[in-house]
């Protein structure tokens, strides 16, 4: 099943591709079928943004090109096809990729650094993501914006919506990131500053308040709602997004469907901002 409003074209804008992979999660798995739901619950929503006044059909030409063979890899290895798949791509294919766990964001990452060594990466997340190793490992959903930082550098992170992680993630994104907050508003300064340059986009489903997204691996209370996402993500002006990710998904903690429904309706409205004119 491909998403909604999706068609098969040789030069699309963006590139779907899903990574159905949940290897290193910690807490509750089930964001490999993360794909498979959101292509199916992005059938109940129409292909026109009323908010946005734009149609996936008349207004984009998006690809979606199936999932990625990650299934039994260890996060390396997982890592390192995501990293030559997006490589792969046209150079003016944006790759949109849906999770599946936030490890896959780095592979996404490194191919794109390659292309645009001025990348910037802005994370909506619960979870500042920044620790130096977890549970043994130093791949996984927990230390994956640590191993982004690695590779993009310092002040090239920004951080909204974060309200968890342990005091040293905290003290490492003062130093090391851009902007790190729990509120999802930007200084005027910072957004001016990715109106310049080249951004990739990771979108955590947990930045969302369990109350509006439950079907997630690690909910964390007190988040803002679905449309304060939206309003936010509309705050941050043109940006020009080389690459995506909707991630962290996990269909079997939802079973009212709605979590998977709120993802492919959140991938409807960054596809519409980022990738039309006007």
């Amino acid at each position: 099943m491909r998403f909604l409003g999706t068609r098969q074209t040789p030069r699309p804008v963006a590139a779907i591709l899903g990574v159905p992979y949940d290897g290193t999660q910690s807490y509750r798995r089930g964001a490999a079928q993360g794909p498979e739901a959101i292509r199916a619950a992005s059938w109940s929503l129409e292909t026109y943004s009323p908010v946005l006044h734009r149609d996936l059909e008349a207004h984009l030409a998006v690809a979606d090109l199936g999932d990625l063979p990650v299934a039994g890899l260890d996060p390396s290895a997982m890592v390192e096809v995501v990293a030559r798949t997006v490589a792969s791509l046209d150079a003016d294919t944006a790759p949109v990729l849906l999770g599946g766990d936030h490890t896959l964001t780095l592979g996404a990452v490194r191919a794109l650094v390659a292309r645009h060594p001025d990348l910037r990466v802005v994370q909506f997340d619960a979870h500042a993501d920044l620790r130096e190793v977890y549970e043994g490992n130093r791949l996984s959903h927990a230390s994956v914006m640590r191993r982004v930082w690695e590779v993009v550098g310092d002040g090239r992170i920004v951080q909204l919506g974060i309200r968890s992680g342990i005091q040293e993630e905290f003290e490492f994104a003062r130093a090391h990131c851009r902007w790190s907050l729990g509120a999802l508003a930007l200084p005027d300064t910072v957004r001016h500053e990715l109106q310049q340059v080249p951004v990739y986009l990771t979108l955590d489903l947990d930045v969302l308040d369990p109350a509006f997204a439950p079907g997630v691996g690690n909910p964390e209370p007190g988040g803002p709602s679905f449309q304060d996402l939206c309003g936010a993500l509309r705050g941050l002006g043109r940006l020009r997004v080389v690459g995506l990710d909707v991630v962290e998904l996990a269909p079997p903690l939802d079973p009212s469907g709605v979590s998977a429904v709120v993802a492919a309706k959140l991938l409807r409205e960054v596809l519409l901002q980022f990738f039309t004119a006007g």
